[in-house]
């Protein structure tokens, strides 16, 4: 466990190079504190199009006090992370005179918070950028660990660099304007964290999942605090991924094939509780997992309202074909992070993954 310190409803968690900053209210403080720890001549905020109209004004009203502040807002959704995006992006800010004395400011869900860390990663050699997240994905997940990228035509997140944030920005607050899907798409990611890292945090995260589908503030806040917490021990002991930190990919193998078939048509976090139930039934036929494993991540998922099947839509041997161009395939052959039971992952000594036949995993997909 990360250290943190909590300050009322406030906590701030040490992820090594950068602090998560969570709370109710904190984007009123937004633009005080990235002109504090990311100063810079220029500050490019980069939003989509319906976080932009949302939040984008107030930060950009604040900013403009610090520096010389753009905005540039790109489509929403996962079909638009991509090298398209990033060039016109990155034109964008070339065109308004941004140079290696600026920083960019992610503000938005997981789609832009990887692609702008991205343009960070690329513009000038790099330069600083801040992570202000509004989506339960990205405040769980997708804004902590220092990876940036986009997608391609083959697959998902196949384009990318490690490039930490400076600081992420956590407000739970601009959770009130998210639909309720997306909630529940986030929760995917922290019942993820419970199963491959704390048990406790699995059962609280049951106990809790009512208030947490509702928005409830303080039920959030602490929610995103344990999870931040564990992924933040796991990428500090293992930052560019050679070890540990695969154990965050459980549930992704599958999960961003089915992505990736559907063209985007379901929300990541959705396709990540179909990964996840179908990664922990293949961890049980291989036996590995616990019987009965796959069956208490689906129960939670279901309570949840998320999906735990893979579409009739979409064929089983291309969902297979497409985890072999998964990112995390050796020698054409996909390896899985499994489960041994909830909060324990396999593998421990040969590198926290497993090579899994194609044939094993259609069996599960079928």
């Amino acid at each position: 466990m990360t250290s943190g310190v909590t300050q009322g409803r406030s906590r701030t968690i040490d992820a090594g190079p950068y602090e998560v900053r969570i709370s109710a209210g904190l984007s009123s403080e937004f633009a005080s504190i990235i002109s504090t720890v990311a100063r810079a001549h220029c500050y490019a905020v980069i939003t989509d199009d319906q976080v932009g109209p949302l939040h984008g004004g107030a930060l950009m009203g604040e900013l403009s006090k610090q520096g010389r502040a753009s905005l540039h807002v790109m489509p929403a959704g996962e079909a638009h992370k991509n090298r398209d995006t990033w060039a016109r992006l990155t034109d964008e800010l070339l065109d308004v005179g941004c140079g290696r004395d600026t920083t960019v400011v992610a503000l938005g869900g997981g789609v832009v918070g990887d692609l702008a860390g991205f343009v960070a990663a690329t513009f000038m050699r790099g330069v600083p950028f801040v992570q202000c997240p509004t989506s339960l994905l990205a405040m769980i997940d997708a804004s902590v660990g220092g990876k940036t990228g986009v997608d391609t035509a083959v697959g998902k997140n196949l384009v990318g660099a490690f490039h930490n944030p400076t600081v992420v920005l956590a407000d739970v607050e601009l959770l009130t304007t998210l639909p309720v899907e997306h909630r529940r798409a986030g929760l995917a990611e922290a019942i993820k964290h419970g199963v491959i890292a704390d048990a406790g945090h699995f059962a609280e995260l049951s106990e809790a999942l009512p208030a947490l589908v509702a928005g409830d503030p303080t039920a959030t806040l602490d929610a995103v605090a344990r999870s931040v917490e564990i992924k933040c021990s796991v990428v500090k002991a293992d930052a560019q991924e050679h070890g540990l930190r695969k154990t965050l990919n459980f549930g992704h193998t599958i999960g961003h094939a089915i992505e990736h078939v559907s063209g985007y048509a379901l929300l990541h976090g959705e396709c990540v509780a179909i990964g996840m139930v179908l990664e922990a039934r293949l961890a049980e036929r291989l036996g590995i997992a616990d019987e009965g494993t796959a069956d208490r991540i689906q129960r939670i998922l279901t309570r949840a309202q998320l999906p735990v099947a893979r579409p009739e839509s979409l064929g089983a041997e291309e969902v297979v074909a497409a985890t072999r161009l998964d990112k995390k395939a050796r020698s054409g052959t996909a390896e899985y992070a499994l489960p041994v039971r909830i909060g324990e992952m396999a593998n421990a000594e040969s590198g926290w993954s497993i090579a899994v036949a194609d044939a094993a995993v259609l069996e599960v997909l079928a």
